[in-house]
């Protein structure tokens, strides 16, 4: 996929980094020069440009980016305005840092689809979002193993986790079934909760809307992604 990182702090430049050593292509922006020479060997092109720059930008290559991440920390003005300016150009996937709750809602009210907070999620936690189809979250436990929320492949809705058998065929262990839930509250308003199933029986049946708890080695965990991303 290609990713354009705007802002190479700590999380935008690890993050980057993370992408890139994927087999990702990315673009790493910052105006600081010393930032761009200190990544330029390590993320798939680095520019030096000011991204709040409508002309600027406009010359990135927009139409051909999977994902925009506005990673900017210290300036929440350049940060705001540069969100707006990608906004505004009606990129595929916008994804923006926010410092503090009113931050964040004025980047939801520019209408960004996604936000960061890099104070409680990590590069690595992002790059797994970003790169793995299908996962909603991932927590990892060390270099080796993660649990995964990931959502019910189409093919397995229906079928219970003993007829997937998923321990047998992907040496996965399914610890939880998340089901979504409208509920309305004492206004009327309607709002989708997330509850947990508690500990996954093998009778289950899954749903549509189902999101499976799975843990297992990240091999194992990407090799039953990519599977079932090939089979669609």
């Amino acid at each position: 996929m290609k990713y354009i990182i705007v802002g190479l702090g700590n999380f935008g430049a690890s993050l980057s980094q993370k992408l890139t050593a994927q087999g990702n292509e990315v673009i790493g922006i910052d105006t600081r020069m010393e930032k761009v020479n200190l990544y330029k060997e390590k993320i798939s092109h680095t520019i030096q440009m000011n991204a709040t720059d409508e002309f600027t930008v406009s010359g990135l290559p927009l139409e051909d980016t999977d994902v925009v991440i506005i990673a900017i920390g210290e300036d929440q003005g350049a940060n705001i305005m540069t969100t707006a300016l990608f906004k505004n150009m009606q990129v595929k996937r916008l994804i923006s840092r926010a410092i503090n709750p009113l931050h964040q809602k004025v980047l939801e009210a520019i209408g960004v689809d996604e936000i960061v907070h890099p104070e409680e999620e990590t590069a690595e936690r992002w790059a797994k979002k970003l790169c793995i189809n299908n996962v909603v979250d991932s927590f990892e436990l060390n270099e080796h193993f993660s649990i995964i929320e990931a959502n019910v492949p189409q093919e397995y809705i229906g079928q219970t986790i003993r007829e997937i058998g998923f321990r047998k065929a992907y040496n996965l262990l399914v610890l939880t079934i998340m089901k979504k839930e409208e509920v309305k509250s004492l206004l009327g308003k309607s709002r989708t909760e997330v509850n947990i199933q508690g500990i996954a029986t093998p009778d289950q049946q899954l749903e549509e809307t189902d999101i499976l708890v799975l843990y297992g080695s990240n091999k194992d965990l990407q090799n039953f992604l990519k599977q079932k991303r090939n089979e669609k």
